[in-house]
This record gives C-alpha cells, structure tokens and sequence, in this order.
C-alpha cells in the first residue's frame, strides 16, 4: 500500500509498517506536465496566488487510486498544507498528521514519532531496524556529496536529484541502493571537473529544473544544495529521535543557518543563490540570510513549473559577471 507524504518525514516507520512512501513532490516535479496538475487544481477551485507545488501536491494525491492515505507536515513545513490536508479529506483520503516542534525539543519530537509509528501500526524495534537499512545508503549519499564539492566529478544537478530522492528512496530502497552504487562507480571515472564558479543553492528545491544546467553552461556549478542534503539525513545519527532533531529544514532559519555558514565555508563557495517559492512565508526569510551570510547573494524567485524565464536567465548573467 502506498502512503503519500508531503515532505521528508520519518520514512522508517513507513517501510517498517510495510508500506511504500511516495513524496507527492517528486512525483509533481517529474510529470510529464507538471503545469496541467496546477490547472487542475485550479479548476477545482484552488486559488491562482497560492503556492504551485502545493496545487500539484493536490492532484497527485486526489488522482492516483493506490495513494489512500497521507502523512501531512502540519508543522515545520508549508503552512498552506492544513488547507491541502482538508481538501485531500474532502476528497475521500485518510491523513496522519506530523508536527517538528519549532523549538527541536527533543521529548516533543519522539512523541510525534511515537504517534505516526502507532497510527501505521508498526513499532518502535522494527523501525529501528529499517533504520540502519537506510543509514548504510546514506553512507553512499554522503559520499556522492564528497564526490560534488571536493573532486568535482558530480555535477550540481546529480547532486540534487539524488539527495532530493532520499525522502523515499524512489519509493524502492534496494533498487535506489543498487542505482546509486552502479552510479558511483561511475562517476570515479570521470576526470576532475574545470575549476568553475562555486556556488551553494539554499532554499527549498526549484520548480525551474533547467536552473542547474543553465548554471553550468555559464562557468558555474552548484556544489552545495542545501534542503536535499538535509533530506538524506547526512549526519549519520544513531538515536532516530535525535536524527530528526538534526534535521535542519523544519525548525526555522536560524537551525538552518548554523549548518548552511558551516557548510560555506568548508566547501569554499564564491556565492549564493537563494531560491523562493512566490506565495511562500519562506520568502521573508530572505531578509535575515542577507544580514547573516557575508558573500553575494542571488534571491531567485519561481511560481510555475517549466524553464527558466528570460528575465531570470538575465539576473543569473548579470550576478555571474558581476562575482568573476
């Protein structure tokens, strides 16, 4: 049985229950017409000024028979998604709420955790055990990292795809685990990239996904995305209570902000490209990353899937020239 979820959640009380995740993002992103499921949406009645992805989140859901029940991020991540939960109610599906405490309280979380592994009645030994399933590919998923910032050998696009898959492991951890490996081996083969512009992407993932090569084709290259990585939990925790305490993207731009200041300097990144979803409260956050991260700073905002925009393809130009 296939169970929908709205952003990264503990995924390893799902496979412990025996079921499949499927991230409605990536499912949305990767349609053939990512576009049409916005419409959709729209004729049903969801606002054009709302959030695109969650329009496409709602029609993934409500049109795919097998995915009858959603686990919804109510706090940590969209706040429109109280709305998306309700009319995915409406709708005739079953949602399980998830909550990260803002304050990363550590007692706070495990009950959370507690709750989503009693309502997929499963228990605590075998998400554990799932658990380190999970942590042996993400050792592959660090290094993939590596591989991108320190060698170069893979590109800013890869990175992402991967990470940004590691919320569900493509619905498959073993065959995931068999793809990533194969594509390891791979790219050790290849020669070190040319030295390009380093820049760190910082934001929720982009609804423009010729962003990365676009980047690329003018001399610069994405070494560092930051939510993806966050996704693959790549600090390698033991306790799973703690590994979602970790995890950065939940609980606010300043746990955010002690990992992305750490993560620039180490990777030695020459600027910044932060990217906004329009209609999102995230956008308010610009504000505060311009006051705490001392090197340029390109804020790129998206609304509709598709290609880049030609007024978009110019700013990227003009930061590019002005940061060589």
């Amino acid at each position: 049985m296939k169970v929908g979820i709205t952003t990264t959640i503990p995924v390893e009380a799902v496979f412990a229950a025996g079921k499949i995740p499927v991230d409605l993002n990536n499912i949305f992103i990767t349609a053939p017409s990512p576009q049409a499921l916005v419409e959709e949406a729209e004729e049903e009645g969801y606002p054009r000024n709302l959030c695109a992805w969650i329009k496409g989140l709602y029609t993934v859901a409500k049109n795919d028979p097998e995915i009858s029940t959603i686990i919804a991020v109510t706090q940590g991540d969209c706040s429109n998604t109280h709305a998306l939960m309700e009319t995915l109610m409406l709708a005739g599906k079953e949602i399980i709420p998830f909550a990260y405490p803002f304050d990363r309280d550590y007692d706070l979380l495990a009950h959370q955790l507690e709750k989503l592994i009693k309502a997929l009645g499963t228990s605590w030994e075998k998400t554990r055990e799932v658990k380190k399933k999970l942590d042996e590919i993400r050792k592959f998923l660090v290094e993939l990292d590596f591989l991108t910032y320190a060698e170069g050998k893979v590109t800013g696009f890869e990175n992402h795809l991967w990470l940004v898959s590691s919320s569900d492991f493509n619905q498959n951890p073993e065959e995931f685990q068999k793809e990533l490996e194969e594509f390891l081996k791979e790219v050790k083969k290849r020669p070190r990239e040319k030295e390009k512009l380093r820049i760190a992407y910082i934001g929720v993932p982009p609804i423009i996904p010729d962003l990365y090569d676009y980047l690329e084709e003018r001399g610069a290259r994405v070494v560092f995305n930051e939510v993806q990585r966050q996704f693959s939990m790549p600090y390698l925790e033991e306790d799973l209570v703690r590994q979602y305490q970790l995890y950065t993207y939940p609980y606010g731009i300043f746990a955010r902000l002690s990992d992305i200041k750490k993560e620039l300097e180490m990777r030695e990144v020459d600027a910044v490209i932060h990217y906004a979803q329009s209609f999102c409260y995230r956008q308010i956050e610009d504000l505060i990353i311009r006051r705490e991260i001392h090197l340029p700073i390109l804020t790129l905002e998206g609304d509709k899937p598709g290609r880049m925009d030609a007024r978009t393809r110019m700013r990227v130009d003009a930061f590019l020239d002005m940061i060589r």
